[in-house]
């Protein structure tokens, strides 16, 4: 059956500007028909059901690039040794729907969870974003994704996979993309939540980073996400020709113009640099890495958005609340990037760099009706995305997930 969402206000997600009276059809299959003014909408088809959105904002549903479904941030690697898997699954489940109850219906999962989560969503078994997965994040001994516990034991064997030479880094990408890896996730630097090393460190070499990029390549050519902080890992991941850097808070204008001139999309998961620091509820290290780091990453990243580096919304959810993704839209405002252009960093800039702007991203005829309808004006405060009880109804492929109009 057709629906017809009237009397909208309409941002597409291209970053064109808003439409006013504007209309969404979307037929039977979940596509849309029209996207735009009321005026040149198409005459209703028989049996067509009409929703009255009341002058609300209807926007693409959003994408995070960069999640992690397996953490919470008051959960220690410690908890996950004595952590009930069974109870963990439904965990997991519950972080997928609120996720989509949020206004995210599409996310990357960059380490933790296994490709059957994305295989249980395809199946409807349970709610949430469509998934990609990276399966584990593979890193050197000692490295950002080693979670070795003093005594040797591995806290996170689901998470991190070593490898410390070129052909043990293209032995590993094949493991993952064995293990149904829609990416693969790889560490070129240090971190600030890992005991064994600092951002400035680097993880894995640029050869190292050639062979899994390689790898990738020779695999339905896979995009490859790298974890790089400072900025000689940025710049060996960049050359190395990885598709995105995850955080990329050393970013140089030197490293600007090496990104722009290879295509490299960063993720800045500024929802972490702006998280609240509580030295009482954090180890000594990670407080004293994140206070070090809190300015110099706002700094080059509102340098890297006004030089044009192309920007895809991640959040590094896990480390900072599930359910929150949206709070990222303010963040980059803060440091400059126009309401417009943020919201496209969450919705088409995201889908091409999980290349699905084909059919996702933009609210254009001919592709899927995955939407969002949010009470208020984002572009006059872009804030009230990042609150769920604004978000009044989430649509993916057509169908309602959540309603509250």
């Amino acid at each position: 059956m057709t629906t017809r969402y009237q009397n909208a206000v309409l941002v597409d997600g291209t970053g064109a500007p808003p439409v006013a009276d504007a209309v969404l059809v979307v037929d039977d299959d979940g596509l849309i028909i029209h996207a735009g003014p009321a005026a040149t909408a198409p005459p209703p088809p028989p049996g067509t059901t009409t929703v009255d959105l009341g002058g609300r904002t209807v926007l693409p549903g959003f994408f995070d690039c960069h999640v992690h479904l397996c953490m919470t941030p008051e959960r220690g690697l410690i908890a996950g040794l004595t952590a009930d898997p069974t109870v963990e699954t439904f965990e997991v489940a519950e972080r997928l729907r609120a996720t989509l109850h949020a206004g995210v219906t599409t996310v990357r999962d960059l380490g933790g969870v296994p490709a059957g989560y994305r295989t249980a969503l395809e199946r409807g078994l349970i709610e949430g974003p469509r998934l990609q997965v990276a399966v584990k994040v593979i890193s050197h001994t000692g490295g950002h994704a080693d979670c070795s516990l003093p005594g040797g034991v591995d806290a996170a064997p689901h998470l991190g996979e070593i490898a410390d030479t070129a052909d043990e880094a293209r032995i590993a990408a094949r493991r993952m993309l064995r293990a149904g890896a829609d990416v693969v996730k790889v560490c070129a630097t240090g971190g600030m939540g890992s005991p064994h090393d600092d951002p400035d460190d680097e993880g894995l070499t640029c050869e190292e980073l050639r062979a899994v990029v390689d790898e990738a390549a020779r695999h339905r050519a896979k995009p490859v996400a790298v974890h790089a902080q400072g900025a000689v890992g940025i710049r060996n991941a960049v050359q190395a020709g990885v598709t995105s850097v995850e955080h990329g808070y050393g970013m140089t204008d030197e490293l600007c113009d090496l990104a722009l001139a290879q295509g490299t999309f960063l993720v800045p998961t500024l929802s972490t640099v702006f998280a609240p620091l509580d030295p009482a509820k954090m180890p000594e290290y990670h407080y004293r890495k994140k206070t070090r780091w809190s300015g110099i990453s706002k700094e080059n990243i509102a340098h890297a958005i006004a030089r044009g580096v192309p920007i895809a919304l991640g959040t590094d959810a896990g480390v900072v609340p599930h359910a929150r993704n949206l709070l990222e839209l303010s963040y980059l405002v803060e440091l400059g990037m126009d309401p417009l252009d943020a919201i496209k960093a969450g919705t088409l800039n995201a889908a091409r760099l999980l290349r699905l702007d084909d059919r996702l991203g933009s609210l254009e005829a001919g592709k899927t009706a995955d939407f969002v309808v949010v009470d208020g004006d984002p572009l006059h405060d872009i804030a009230l995305l990042g609150r769920p009880e604004n978000i009044l109804l989430v649509a993916q492929w057509g169908n309602v997930r959540k309603n509250l109009l």
